[in-house]
């Protein structure tokens, strides 16, 4: 009868292991619960985030904005299909998600190592852009467009804004990187990034030429390379031509600038 006691002890091995065991069931039934309770706050944050960044790219944030009812107001979300740059409603804008779909071999395609400057692996056929209407509401005055690919550590999320000529740049924002802080992490650096306002896309041939330099960028189309960030800067140079290249929204952007001077 002792022996039969003694099991239940608090020193015995079958106890010791009964009770972990049973506070780690606890534990995972908490931290799910816990998970599933918080997913709908999170996502909403990851809405909020998202329209922040897209509001402050095409300079309509401050501090004390509305952030939802501006972007309700001003944003308009479309899809483009890349490879036509004609809209589409193929899939919706607001629940299409590009980083899903970016791993569906029916919404996206293998990219080779020569297709590949921004080092992406595979590119969407669909893409979301964001017109941002004039406050008249009866045109747009600008045109953002999704864009990332790999820096140094990390890829970079963010947004190119172009005026409606789809040339000029009114902005460039990213809002997800791992980049070293103080060095590539100076992407977020507004003295940098106010570099690209105002610098031109692509010359006077159509060709794209926008460009990070080392130093001494001039013109147009340079925009200084961020210091002690060589792999970082060059990563961004990358992307950006990639995304506003033939495989990315030129075609788009072509026809956008056309029915602008089709329609006067």
């Amino acid at each position: 009868m002792a022996d039969k006691k003694s099991i239940f002890s608090n020193d015995h091995p079958f106890k010791i292991i009964f009770m972990a065991v049973a506070l780690c069931l606890v534990g995972s039934v908490l931290v799910s619960a816990a998970a599933i309770g918080l997913r709908p706050l999170q996502e909403a944050n990851a809405k909020l985030s998202k329209q922040t960044n897209i509001l402050q790219v095409a300079g309509l944030y401050s501090d004390g904005t509305d952030v939802g009812a501006v972007y309700s107001d001003r944003i308009e979300p479309r899809v483009v299909d890349l490879a036509s740059g004609e809209f589409t409603d193929a899939v919706d804008p607001e629940t299409y998600d590009e980083r899903i779909a970016e791993r569906d071999p029916e919404l996206s395609t293998a990219l080779t190592s020569e297709e590949d400057p921004a080092q992406i692996k595979r590119r969407v056929k669909y893409a979301t852009i964001y017109l941002v209407k004039d406050e008249a509401e009866d045109g747009f005055d600008t045109i953002i467009l999704p864009v990332h690919g790999y820096g140094l550590w990390s890829t970079l999320y963010g947004f190119v804004a172009l005026k409606p000529d789809g040339n000029e740049i009114v902005g460039l924002q990213f809002y997800q990187h791992a980049e070293t802080p103080g060095l590539g992490g100076e992407v977020d650096n507004p003295a940098w990034r106010g570099q690209w306002r105002g610098k031109k896309l692509y010359d006077d041939d159509g060709d794209v030429a926008i460009e990070i330099v080392k130093s001494g960028a001039s013109g147009d189309y340079q925009v200084d390379g961020l210091a002690g960030a060589t792999l970082t800067s060059r990563g961004v140079h990358n992307l950006v031509r990639y995304w506003v290249g033939q495989d990315g929204f030129g075609p788009f952007l072509k026809n956008m600038t056309e029915e602008l001077s089709t329609n006067g």
